[in-house]
């Protein structure tokens, strides 16, 4: 037969409610009267029931993280990040890849799984600042990522303006002139291309040098194929190029392998840097100078978020959260020589601001 709690209790010679406090964290136990219970479940091989307690404390201890596409390296990674920040807090990630779909975008937030878990953490791609009413939901919400600015929920971003624009004047400051962009999008106005593109126009102009639009490369998805399409494209026309600034690291080791298959150098004809500092840029030929946007403190501070909405120890105004971001000067660049560590060169500072919208729903 199933041991039940009467059973741990009679062991243990305290009362069933003791047995349920020292079973649910319940802090203001004595440490002596903790033992006995733990001893007793351990002896018996007590089983909690998962399902009443959820059912009792109407949480599951499960939240969602709903990402585009984990086959790029920076959701797999932030992924992975996530799930570590969760499990120091006891909790399980249910993982949801949207697949660059509105359609599976909007189900995130309105459809029957949502109340599988307790609170979500989203990196939309497709919604855009025309769906904050879609944002305006009855569950623990942090919003990932730079499509949507001015949801009711607490959001976690990046400096990309800023850390673009230094990653540009980073190239222009080795003595590049003819700096080429990778992984730009025609026509955007909100999201990473877009904000990258205006950091790369500003270092540009901070450096002194002209924008030239012929080098500016156009990619759809960021992949590595695609960064490669791009990089071939601007050598195959003719164009000259020194430098290269790719908007993520995918596409950078794309451009790598276009410019290693025509024979050009890197650093000594092209200098490269890329965008994310994902663990495959320790261990490109050459290593690839990366920005690092503080990928594990967006997610830390993402689980942080969530939790305190979930556990209502945060109620007060929704909080837009940016980490410092750092350039890591590797071989791409030639700010280490062969085999060297990378190092961080630069540092954007990030912050912490109030979003001016309604204040946080009182957690269910």
């Amino acid at each position: 037969m199933a041991v039940t709690m009467q059973d741990v209790a009679a062991r243990a010679g305290v009362s069933i409610k003791t047995v349920s406090n020292v079973v649910n964290g319940y802090p203001h136990i004595r440490a002596a009267t903790r033992e006995r219970v733990e001893e007793a479940i351990d002896h018996l091989g007590y089983r909690i029931n998962e399902t009443a307690r959820s059912l009792r404390t109407r949480r599951t201890d499960m939240i969602t993280l709903a990402v585009p596409e984990l086959s790029l390296p920076y959701f797999a990674e932030l992924a992975d990040s996530v799930i570590q920040a969760a499990d120091a807090r006891g909790l399980t990630v249910l993982i949801e890849q949207t697949g660059h779909g509105r359609v599976r975008e909007v189900d995130v937030l309105t459809g029957k799984r949502r109340n599988m878990t307790d609170g979500l953490i989203f990196s939309p791609l497709e919604l855009g600042p025309e769906d904050l009413a879609l944002f305006d939901v009855d569950f623990p919400l942090v919003v990932l990522g730079e499509r949507v600015f001015g949801a009711p929920a607490d959001h976690v971003t990046m400096n990309n303006v800023a850390a673009a624009k230094a990653a540009t004047m980073h190239l222009a400051a080795l003595g590049r002139k003819r700096i080429a962009v990778v992984g730009g999008h025609e026509g955007e106005q909100v999201g990473s291309a877009a904000l990258r593109t205006t950091g790369y126009r500003q270092g540009l102009e901070a450096a002194g040098l002209p924008y030239d639009p012929a080098l500016v490369a156009e990619a759809g998805l960021w992949h590595r194929s695609t960064g490669a399409e791009a990089m071939g494209r601007l050598l195959d026309d003719g164009v000259e190029v020194d430098g290269v600034f790719a908007l993520n690291d995918a596409l950078a080791l794309g451009a790598l392998h276009a410019l290693h298959t025509r024979r050009m150098e890197v650093p000594g004809d092209v200098s490269v840097i890329g965008f994310d500092d994902i663990d495959d840029a320790r261990y490109s030929v050459p290593t690839l100078s990366s920005v690092d946007p503080g990928r594990v403190q967006i997610a830390q501070t993402a689980v942080e978020l969530l939790v305190a909405r979930i556990t209502g120890a945060e109620t007060g105004p929704y909080r837009r959260v940016i980490p410092d971001s750092r350039i890591i000067g590797r071989e791409s660049t030639g700010d280490v020589p062969e085999g060297g560590e990378g190092r961080p060169v630069a540092v954007q500072q990030g912050g912490i601001e109030q979003v001016a919208v309604a204040a946080a729903p009182a957690p269910a």
